[in-house]
Order: structure tokens, then sequence, then C-alpha cells
């Protein structure tokens, strides 16, 4: 019965095997052939670039990172975070459902790299921006399993005693903006002082981002601590931002995917 099953199959891979034999006899008929197929699965892959105008939305208000939110971008990277959480929402309707709106091309034009992602052993966290609170991802990142016992995310704690460094703020805004990412001559300069004044509320650094940045530039003691300025600080920054960088999403209409 299994021979009966099989005798299909072994004939074709003998067809195939036949096959193969003779066209590695002729070697430019070979290459010839590796070359053509090469060529249209490029094609396939380069076509949908030149539709890309078209496919992209356009947001005349999409706000680029403050630099302490670009300094917890960095540490999040850094930290690996991406290998376990995605920020890219699916149109699928559970997706939607969970998360919120799907991610729309257009927020994630200033992320040098992307972290779109594709492995959730965590939730995706492309709308997590002020889902909770400063104090909830505060606790959350420095003993994980005291919020959700069943966690397997590492501690980090650490990061409420890593003082964060600053001083490359500027040359770190500059080679973004080399990529593409608005940044101004004012914004690269003083890098260092908005980042420090985005954590520290009612300050003169403040209400100069405040001034660079926006009004709706969150602003506050991201870590609770109000003695220095952590790399906690910048991650909770760059987490509360999350999602909020557009308006779009949230002021389109989109109908929501199966």
């Amino acid at each position: 019965m299994l021979r009966k099953i099989l005798k299909p199959f072994s004939k074709f891979f003998e067809f195939h095997a036949r096959t193969h034999y003779r066209a590695e006899r002729h070697s430019m008929g070979l290459t010839i052939g590796i070359i053509a197929a090469a060529a249209v699965g490029g094609f396939v892959e380069i076509a949908p670039l030149f539709s890309i105008d078209d496919t992209v939305e356009a947001d005349p208000n999409m706000r680029v990172y403050t630099p302490l939110e670009q300094a917890g971008r960095d540490i999040y990277i850094r930290e690996g975070c991406y290998a376990c959480h995605s920020q890219m929402i699916r149109t699928l309707r559970d997706e939607v459902d969970r998360y919120g709106p799907y991610s729309l091309a257009v927020e994630s034009q200033y992320d040098h790299p992307m972290l779109w992602g594709s492995k959730r052993t965590g939730p995706d966290l492309a709308r997590v921006g002020e889902k909770f609170s400063d104090e909830w991802q505060v606790q959350h990142l420095a003993d994980p399993r005291s919020l959700v016992p069943e966690s397997v995310m590492p501690q980090y704690a650490f990061l409420l005693n890593t003082s964060l460094e600053t001083a490359s703020l500027p040359g770190r805004l500059a080679a973004l903006r080399t990529v593409g990412v608005p940044y101004t001559d004012e914004q690269v300069a003083n890098a260092a002082d908005d980042a420090r004044g985005q954590a520290i509320p009612d300050s003169d650094r403040a209400y100069a981002v405040e001034e660079r940045y926006g009004e709706a530039t969150n602003i506050r003691f991201f870590d609770g601590r109000r003695d220095r300025l952590t790399e906690m600080d910048a991650l909770v920054a760059y987490l509360q931002i999350l999602g909020g960088l557009s308006d779009l999403p949230r002021n389109m209409q989109i109908p929501e995917g199966d």
C-alpha cells in the first residue's frame, strides 16, 4: 500500500533528477535559467516600490522623537526589547480589537532602524503610549512579576540607578538628520539640555523643550525621582510616546481587517 502511495512521488523525483542532471551538462543554459529566475524574483520585490508614493500616507503634523525619547529608544534597542515585542499591529480584526488601530507606514518614517518585528513573547507595543501610568511602567520594568505574575520578562531595575548619558545626544540627533529626520540646528545643539528639561517640569529647560517640540510633549518626572536623570526616565518617556507621534491612525476612518 505504501509503495503505491509513494510511486507517483518517486517518478516525479526521478524525472526531476534527470532534468537537473541534463541542465548541469549545459552550463550556459543553466546560467541563463538562474539569471532569469533571479530577475523575475527581483522584479516581484522591486516593482511595488514604484507605487510607494501612492501607498504610504502623508502626515504633515508627524512629530519627531525628543532627545529623551530617542535616548530611551536607544536603550530599548540596547537591551534587546525588540526581540520579544513587535511594534506593528496587523490589519487582522483580532489584533485591532486587542491593540488598537493598525499601524500605518507613516508612523515609522523617523524610525532608524524600524522595530516592526514579528516575535511576540510579550504583547505588541505600537499603541502602548499612555495606556499605563508612569508608575506602572517603572514598576513593571523593575520587577515584571510583581504586576504580571506569569511574565518571563527580565528585570531592569538597574535603570533606576543608572544616570543617563546625554553628552552624545547632539551627535546622535545630527546623525539621524543625515538620514532624513527633520531635526533643526537648534534642536541638535540643545539636545542634552532638552533631555534633562523633559524630565524636570516647571523649569526653564522644560519650557524650552515645549517650545522646540510642541505643547503635546510629555514633560514630567518619568521615574518618580527628582534628584537625577536616569535611563529609566528615558525608557519610560519612549514607551509613553509609542503610538503618539501621529494622530492619523485615530483620526482617519480606517476600515478594520477581517
